[in-house]
């Protein structure tokens, strides 16, 4: 299993140096055509790879569907391969639905990044860079936080009903409460940042560390800008090593994705518990997040409804990590498709109530 992991992690590492390195190699404004453009590939790259999750459970390389998969009812004995957890097509099931709910709890996070963007004034420039390394940071954090997940849903199987517990809890929350904007400066990791360096009061194109008195410290923080003398707090001395405000709101984008991952961990974990079809579900689900972001900014008042929607997602999955064995007995073999199909149902109900009530607030048009 250890080459089917190392081959999807450099698979990954490819596609990243080639976003950054090739197509993004100069910094520019995202359009919402490109951002469109580049969300379908992200989009259609992840569901192809549906295909490589069918024939490659279905076949069994490198030992694909025997891991221990805790949300499999009935694992099946095959002669010379011993306990078989996930076929071809249940495992593409799980992929696919697990999938679609991180992509869709990722469309939550776009929120507070736009938030965090509009209150660090990041240009749209740079925002692109802050997205590309914080989702670098994001697929290490997430990594780790699921190998981890997956030994602990092996060792305590009653994990599975606090996971389920938490993401119903979860899910209410975020019906009854609203999100209010916090001020990021008082947040604990912002000042521990600005504990640890120096912050200057403006950006310096795109990047996060300078040095006093050099010449990227005495760029223009827009192309075209009339260059002028840096003013740093605390008066730093020529050569020390600065932060600019764009790492504090790389920082953020970075604390907001944890935070966001102790939702959507155990939301992927409620479906299946193979590491594998986890890892890549969520890789490509993050993946995708730059350029949604891009595609979506500019129209997030528009889907009131979609944080009602994902809350109720929240809830479904939860109640199935809880029953899935009751769920089967009761709905069949195919009961993951069902949750697919229900999945699917809610988030397209959330889309058009949005849709539908941007419609009537903007009332009948004037004739000209």
């Amino acid at each position: 299993m250890i080459w089917m992991y190392s081959g999807f992690v450099a698979l990954v590492l490819v596609l990243l140096a080639l976003d950054l390195g090739v197509f993004h190699r100069t910094a520019h404004v995202v359009s919402v055509k490109e951002a469109l453009g580049w969300s379908t590939f992200w989009i259609v790259l992840g569901l192809a790879f549906a295909g490589f999750i069918y024939f490659g459970y279905e076949n069994h390389w490198l030992g694909l569907g025997l891991s221990p998969d805790r949300m499999t009812v009935a694992p099946r004995s095959v002669e010379g391969m011993g306990v078989v957890y996930n076929d071809g097509a249940s495992a593409t099931v799980k992929y696919v639905t697990g999938y679609l709910v991180e992509k869709s709890l990722a469309v939550d996070n776009i929120f507070v990044i736009a938030m965090i963007f509009g209150f660090f004034a990041v240009p749209a420039i740079y925002q692109h860079r802050v997205l590309f390394w914080g989702i670098v940071g994001a697929l290490l954090m997430r990594g780790v936080m699921i190998a981890i997940g997956a030994q602990i849903i092996q060792r305590f199987t009653w994990v599975i009903y606090v996971f389920g517990a938490f993401l119903i809890l979860t899910g209410i929350k975020m019906l009854l409460l609203k999100a209010d904007e916090t001020d990021p400066n008082r947040n604990v990791v912002v000042r521990l940042t600005r504990w640890l360096f120096p912050i200057t009061e403006r950006f310096h194109g795109q990047h996060f560390f300078v040095r006093a008195g050099s010449a990227a410290s005495r760029e223009a923080p827009t192309p075209g800008a009339a260059e002028e003398v840096d003013r740093v707090v605390d008066g730093a001395r020529p050569g020390v090593l600065l932060a600019t405000p764009l790492l504090l709101a790389l920082v953020m984008v970075e604390f907001t994705d944890l935070i966001f991952a102790v939702d959507s961990i155990p939301a992927i974990f409620a479906i299946t518990a193979d590491p594998f079809l986890v890892f890549t579900s969520n890789v490509f689900a993050i993946l995708g997040l730059r350029s949604l972001y891009f595609a979506l900014a500019g129209m997030i008042d528009k889907f009131r409804y979609l944080k009602v929607a994902l809350a109720v997602v929240l809830m479904v999955v939860g109640v199935k990590m809880m029953t899935h064995a009751w769920l089967k007995s009761i709905l069949g073999e195919h009961f993951n498709l069902y949750l697919l199909g229900l999945v699917l149902l809610i988030l397209a109900a959330g889309v058009a109530a949005s849709l539908l009530s941007t419609r009537q607030n903007r009332g009948p048009s004037l004739p000209a």
